[in-house]
């Protein structure tokens, strides 16, 4: 990135330390700038699997098995802070908003029209407007089904064996081996 000079990563740092940051900073406009021509390779590969292959490695920060399957149309902010275990499945209309590190398990299925959040705002409107941006990480373990239209709040960690429910808003952290349904998202049974 040859026209950034000085310590041109700074914002990216706070950003992934879970600091304030700038999210209107030049270097973080373009990482989301390629994080768009690299799921417009996803689209142009789509019907070729071993180039597809290749655009779901060079979005995503890394894939345990190479054969994480995402469904188009789909948005990242970055994809390179989205880490996959094996067998990712990702269904049509998701985002992941990946300002901070997204980690999910191995054998996890996402349904359509997902939404993962890791970036926040401050809630009093005179911080808000031009003020500082935030990111929590989220961790989703292993062995989960997120269902359709749900969204996952920054911060949240979701144990291993869960299912989500379709339409869940998942606001705080969810154990294992557990379903949760609701807005906000509760336990439903355990399983």
């Amino acid at each position: 990135m040859e026209k950034f000079t000085g310590d041109y990563k700074a914002e990216e740092r706070k950003m992934l330390a879970g600091e304030d940051y700038n999210g209107g900073d030049p270097y973080l406009d373009e990482l989301r700038k390629q994080s768009r021509h690299k799921v417009k390779a996803l689209v142009e590969t789509r019907d070729e699997p071993e180039k597809y292959k290749e655009a779901v490695r060079n979005l995503l920060g890394t894939t345990t098995d190479g054969n994480a399957k995402i469904d188009l149309p789909v948005f990242f902010d970055y994809g390179c802070n989205t880490h996959v275990g094996k067998s990712f499945y990702m269904n049509s209309m998701g985002v992941i908003l990946d300002c901070a590190r997204v980690d999910i398990g191995d054998n996890v299925m996402i349904g359509p029209g997902v939404h993962i959040y890791t970036g926040e705002h401050p809630t009093d409107p005179k911080l808000r407007l031009g003020g500082p941006d935030i990111a929590r990480p989220i961790r989703i373990g292993n062995n989960v089904w997120i269902g359709g239209r749900s969204v996952i709040l920054p911060g949240v960690t979701i144990g291993d064996n869960v299912t989500v429910g379709a339409g869940s808003v998942v606001t705080k952290d969810v154990p294992d081996n557990v379903v949760v349904v609701g807005n906000p998202a509760r336990i439903l049974r355990h399983v």
